[in-house]
């Protein structure tokens, strides 16, 4: 896995192996980040990452002009990894959190431009978590972001009132909320 485009473009993130994470392909990353920098200049903006995995998404946020990410993990040994990979590779910009997200989205009291989640796929409650992020007691999300949800082709999401579009990368979907 590398980091694909920016200031830190060719990187690699190497997870040990057996890493309990599954994450975006760089396949699915590229597309996602053609999106993103067609209709936004990354510059100074933020990003919430939650189920942070290898924290690709974030390195990746980072390098090409994020002014800053904060990365949730559950995991302990993930969220270590996220912040020696970051250190490695010289980026300052991202706040690792060992938190449960769900517990995290309850006091969260910052709004981000972007918010990116990763669940696992078999996560119980996938199909709720649009309405946890924009329903939380203080908006998270900037009146202008995404929150952009990655998940199976298990799950359609564009009956939701904040849904905008679906893309999909072999078995990575993404659905963008607004």
């Amino acid at each position: 896995m590398r980091i694909i485009g920016g200031k830190f473009k060719g990187k690699t993130i190497n997870p040990p192996v057996g890493y309990p994470a599954r994450p975006t392909t760089d396949f699915a990353k590229e597309g996602l980040f053609n999106i993103l920098e067609n209709e936004y200049e990354l510059q100074g903006f933020t990003l919430l990452d939650l189920f942070g995995g290898t924290g690709s998404i974030s390195a990746e946020f980072i390098s090409r002009g994020g002014k800053e990410s904060v990365c949730v993990e559950m995991n302990k040994k993930n969220a270590a990894f996220i912040s020696k990979m970051c250190k490695a590779i010289g980026i300052s910009q991202v706040q690792v959190i060992h938190n449960n997200v769900f517990d995290f989205l309850k006091i969260c009291k910052r709004q981000f431009d972007f918010i990116f989640a990763d669940p696992p796929y078999q996560l119980e409650g996938i199909e709720n978590l649009p309405d946890k992020i924009f329903n939380t007691q203080a908006p998270i999300l900037s009146g202008e972001g995404y929150f952009i949800l990655e998940h199976s082709g298990d799950y359609d999401f564009s009956a939701h009132p904040r849904f905008q579009k679906e893309r999909h990368y072999g078995n990575v979907h993404f659905s963008f909320f607004s």
